[in-house]
């Protein structure tokens, strides 16, 4: 058996034009839970403001919504806010594409929303304020997070969708999934147009894409004065914590939904979607060729490149209502503050291509701040981002009949890679990676992946009935 870059995950293998890289995740400051004014560090602005002309008849107010809390996640923050706040919140409400014929996707159902020939539009509508001095606390997380999420509309000679994405850099830096840029992988020539909260429509280019964790960052044309979004720390989350969804499904721009942190480092498959001719398609190889939550656009419909395979990465798990056309936009916490990119949704009856459940059952997925961070730091200056490799061959232990731990189980190592440099081995079991429990192959993998190469990191692992540590100096995934 031969080390692959596209491990499966019962046989699987767990194992760059340069600009400003972005911040340290939480390296910026809490801004209240209502549009303030922006200060300019780095990347990303401490507050947001709106900016530009507003669509017709559409009202914002950028005052502060009075004292802000701690910075930490989970606490109970002051909701009133004063008379003279926050008094509306733009929304504008244009619906770029409607359903019919064809739905979303869930994990594995990844959440774009293909567009139809069918569009259904509105005028932008205002959300009013009716009592200020009763605004609760998701009216301040939108005012403060709406001006930081865009609608994309990705077009090609083949078909169509929509999706979200969240701003980087006041001058149009975006990310975004790739499923979004490429149509499911159905394409690598899409036409971009991307609308903002307050009604401008800029055309779009691809800056880079990673398939490997299903992110992509594009630049917006001759745009100026955006409002980046604010980062939160992932790594600081609890189980329980509040969770806002903010993107636009099923083409409804401008969608604020509410939830909790519902699990951390959870690991799923999902389709890839790399391009045909890409050369990445290959990445991740599934069970039996096979994710075990299909991509699904409600109707027993597939877009895009079913021969690329699966990826495996490690998500956030939130019960905020996620729904197609959510693909690319923003999780944050009970500050506005980024916690997650949205990607995929479970369904009813295990993501089957033939199910007609394409619509949030409370189960969403978010690839966590963090990650989004180093990957688009990677895809903006390099073009592309890099990922750990571990040089060894894994599947899962709970399969082998002589096994008493769940995890991965190695079975064979590849010489002069990092698993062997470690002094791993052939029988080994990885029970924990950096900390993270490991009860399964596509959960080392995707923590593997979630790191770039050259990434040190301590593994936990059972060997003769026996819990040993190793330091591990990751390797770098190749085409």
């Amino acid at each position: 058996m031969s080390e692959s870059n596209i491990p499966d995950p019962n046989a699987s293998d767990a194992n760059t034009p340069p600009r400003p890289p972005l911040p340290d995740s939480g390296a910026t400051g809490h801004a209240g839970v209502a549009a303030a004014q922006p200060s300019a560090q780095g990347w990303y602005a401490q507050a947001p403001q709106p900016h530009g002309q507003h669509a017709p008849g559409a009202a914002f107010s950028s005052q502060p919504a009075g004292p802000s809390g701690d910075a930490g996640h989970g606490r109970t923050h002051e909701a009133k806010v004063g008379s003279g706040k926050i008094v509306a919140v733009l929304v504008a409400a244009a619906i770029v594409g409607a359903v019919s014929g064809l739905g979303g996707a869930a994990i594995g159902n990844d959440v774009f929303q293909p567009s139809s020939s069918a569009a259904v539009s509105s005028g932008p509508t205002q959300v009013t304020v009716n009592d200020p001095d009763q605004v609760n606390q998701t009216t301040g997380i939108a005012a403060k997070t709406l001006p930081s999420v865009v609608t994309i509309s990705a077009t090609s000679s083949t078909g169509g969708g929509t999706g979200s994405g969240v701003v980087l850099s006041q001058d149009g830096y975006v990310v975004t999934n790739t499923h979004v840029v490429t149509l499911d992988g159905a394409s690598s020539n899409v036409a971009l147009r991307v609308t903002t909260s307050d009604g401008r429509v800029f055309d779009a280019k691809v800056v880079g894409t990673d398939p490997i964790y299903d992110l992509a960052v594009i630049k917006l044309t001759d745009a100026s004065g955006l409002t980046p979004i604010d980062f939160a720390d992932s790594s600081t989350l609890n189980v329980g914590d509040t969770t806002v969804a903010v993107g636009a499904p099923l083409g409804l721009s401008n969608t604020v939904t509410t939830g909790i942190v519902s699990a951390l480092n959870r690991s799923i498959q999902i389709a890839s979607s790399a391009v045909p001719d890409s050369g990445e398609q290959e990445q991740e190889q599934g069970q039996n060729g096979q994710s075990p939550f299909q991509f699904d656009f409600g109707q027993g419909q597939q877009q895009g490149n079913n021969s690329a395979g699966t990826i495996s990465i490690a998500v956030i798990q939130t019960d905020a209502a996620i729904n197609p056309g959510n693909s690319g936009g923003a999780l944050v916490d009970d500050e506005g503050n980024l916690i997650g990119i949205n990607v995929a949704i479970a369904t009813a009856g295990g993501g089957s291509s033939s199910s007609s459940e394409a619509g949030s059952i409370g189960v969403g997925f978010s690839i966590p701040s963090n990650v989004v961070k180093r990957v688009a730091d990677d895809l903006i200056k390099n073009g592309s981002a890099s990922h750990g490799l571990l040089g060894a061959m894994v599947g899962n232990s709970a399969d082998a009949k002589d096994s008493t731990v769940a995890g991965a189980l190695i079975s064979e190592v590849t010489r002069g890679g990092a698993a062997a440099a470690a002094g791993l081995k052939a029988g080994d079991i990885v029970t924990e990676f950096n900390g993270v429990p490991v009860r399964d192959a596509t959960d080392l993998t995707a923590q593997v992946r979630a790191l770039a190469g050259g990434a040190d990191a301590s593994v936990s692992y059972v060997r003769d009935g026996k819990t040993q540590t190793a330091d591990v100096t990751l390797g770098e995934l190749t085409d």
